[in-house]
């Protein structure tokens, strides 16, 4: 059976969630946890725990996940990294010394976790009043915490309507754009890369990563130049078609 891309992957899991299934948003969620992960490591110099950017990052990753719409015609990828900077950058921005808001994101933080958890494994939403319960604090405090962590606007969604521009319209950011686009390519190329055979791996590893000619790369393998050579264009025909 042929193995589905990343692309037509996600659209299945997206198409499932749409319909309701709880199940296909947490293997969905699992599935793209190398965009959380990526984004998440390029933040971890800025003084808060690597765990709790992943944290924040998946709470990012569920809301691109809820608010896609596959008739975008793009990659999921491509929609989900800056709404997961978005909301690692609102969390630092927003995270200043007083001592209180840093509790509320953090009970925020376990409150939407438990909250995904139950969506997950029991198929229903939680109220406040349970995931206060669960999460021993009471509801008020539950109330003020997801506040803390609400969400920020996608880059979609319209400023004034339906029929006015989007966001992303009227932000001026270049840097900021390009940015993310450059996350997105290297997520897609690694997550593309990860799906290769082993041998096919190892010969992009020693080719394109510690820079061995194709003889070179040969030899490490036990194969013949001209095999490296056939195999390499293999590779780069189907990431071509991967990334296309």
């Amino acid at each position: 059976m042929e193995q589905l891309s990343i692309y037509e992957r996600n659209t299945e899991l997206l198409l499932r969630v749409k319909e309701g299934d709880r199940e296909a948003e947490a293997v969905l969620v699992e599935e793209n946890m190398g965009l959380v992960r990526t984004v998440a490591h390029r933040f971890r110099d800025r003084g808060t725990e690597y765990e709790d950017l992943l944290q924040i990052g998946t709470i990012g990753m569920v809301k691109a996940i809820r608010s896609f719409s596959v008739e975008r015609g793009t990659a999921f990828s491509t929609y989900a990294v800056p709404l997961i900077v978005g909301e690692i950058r609102r969390y630092l921005r927003d995270d200043g010394p007083i001592k209180v808001s840093r509790i509320y994101k953090r009970q925020g933080i376990n409150l939407m976790h438990e909250k995904n958890r139950i969506a997950a494994e029991e198929g229903r939403e939680a109220g406040i009043a349970e995931l206060a319960e669960r999460c021993g604090i009471s509801a008020e405090e539950a109330a003020i915490s997801l506040d803390a962590i609400s969400p920020v606007n996608s880059l979609s969604d319209f400023v004034y309507g339906e029929d006015s521009v989007t966001y992303e319209g009227v932000l001026s950011d270049e840097e900021s754009e390009n940015e993310s686009e450059r996350i997105c390519d290297r997520i897609a190329l690694s997550q593309s890369i990860m799906r290769l055979s082993p041998l096919w791996r190892r010969i992009v590893l020693l080719r394109y990563f510690r820079g061995l000619t194709q003889q070179q790369t040969g030899a490490v393998l036990g194969l013949t130049q001209v095999k490296v050579s056939r195999e390499e264009k293999k590779i780069l025909s189907y990431l071509k078609k991967e990334l296309s």
